[in-house]
């Protein structure tokens, strides 16, 4: 007989719900979110899995990881849609999160989500904190010019900003010592920034997929580690027109009877990939001098349709370039005639 089990994971406890192949309970339980309490529970010997589920969440990588070395057909099943699954249960209740889970197990009814190499979770934990550290320095950035301007100090561009700051209130002692708390804390998050993105370029240099990548125009080191990071297993897609759809840069549709709508992009899917795309598509649109077919093309759109559907349509296909680029081993192309041999 298959057995299929569910786990409502949470930061300290884990449910766990274990169901045989008629859908009847055979066992419940309660335990520590530890991969060795979990499975003291899921390698007993009387029970033969045929699906593990768990959701997809911050704890679920790392189970995900021990229970598949332990041999366990672990899926981790994504989360918007078991949350539409398992909305239709009256009480909300981890214990009935799990026995959902088990019976989605059962029937099949699941999604699964890829789970990133261990690498992959390493470059991402490094873009997301340099990505953090700068947003966190732009805004104290605006919040002195914005406090200073209430004193008629003007503070434009960054270039020398806290040389200017200074010079600023050199005849406001009060002023100046409420400021240079902040100008300490963001020259030192300035200096942090520096020292992630050294460590990123460092990275981009001895990755060929990376340099490979940052041949497309409008490509940079961020930009196509972040790419490396999220496809992190090119092979998962089918083929490379999928990309765009999975980071959301699709337009969403609606139909029911006589009605038919077709909306904005999806926005599902990782947004810091969908945001490095739509910059890329924007620099190489607005900033960019050189010329290209991909340019060409993406310059026609924006004549007939605007320039924002152009830079969202160009994302896009900068996604399926870049990956076919990674699974072919070659480079961009500039003219059609070299696209085309």
């Amino acid at each position: 007989m298959d057995y299929f089990a569910g786990l409502d994971v949470s930061v300290k406890e884990t449910s766990v719900c274990i169901v045989d192949d008629a859908g009847k309970i055979v066992r419940e339980a309660r335990v520590a979110s530890e991969p060795e309490a979990l499975l003291q529970v899921l390698t007993n010997t009387i029970y033969r899995f045929k699906r593990v589920g768990l959701e997809a969440g911050p704890l679920s990588q790392w189970l995900y990881s021990v229970l598949a070395e332990a041999g366990l057909p672990v899926i981790c099943v994504e989360t918007r849609h078991m949350r539409a699954v398992l909305k239709a249960q009256i009480n909300k209740t981890d214990r009935n999160d799990a026995r959902g889970i088990a019976q989605m197990m059962r029937v099949g009814l699941y999604r699964p989500v890829h789970v990133k190499t261990l690498r992959s979770q390493k470059l991402r934990m490094l873009l997301t904190h340099r990505k953090l550290l700068q947003s966190k320095a732009i805004a104290i950035e605006n919040d002195l010019r914005a406090t200073l301007r209430n004193f008629g100090l003007k503070v434009v561009g960054t270039v020398k900003f806290e040389g200017r700051i200074k010079e600023l209130v050199e005849n406001l002692p009060d002023v100046a010592v409420l400021v240079e708390p902040l100008l300490v804390v963001r020259r030192v998050l300035r200096e942090q920034v520096g020292i992630l993105h050294r460590r990123l370029l460092a990275i981009v240099r001895d990755d060929d997929v990376c340099r490979r990548l940052m041949t497309v125009p409008g490509v940079g080191p961020v930009v196509a580690l972040t790419y490396r990071a999220t496809v992190d297993v090119p092979a998962r897609f089918r083929n490379s027109k999928a990309v765009g759809a999975v980071f959301g840069l699709t337009p969403s549709k609606y139909q029911s009877g006589e009605n038919e709508r077709t909306g904005a992009i999806s926005r599902c899917g990782d947004e810091m990939m969908r945001m490095m795309l739509y910059e890329a598509a924007q620099s190489m649109l607005v900033r960019s001098a050189k010329w290209s077919w991909l340019k060409a093309w993406a310059m026609k759109i924006a004549r007939h349709r605007g320039i924002k559907k152009a830079i969202v349509a160009l994302a896009r296909r900068l996604a399926v370039i870049m990956h076919r680029i990674w699974v072919d081993g070659s480079e961009f192309r500039w003219t059609r005639e070299v696209a085309a041999a």
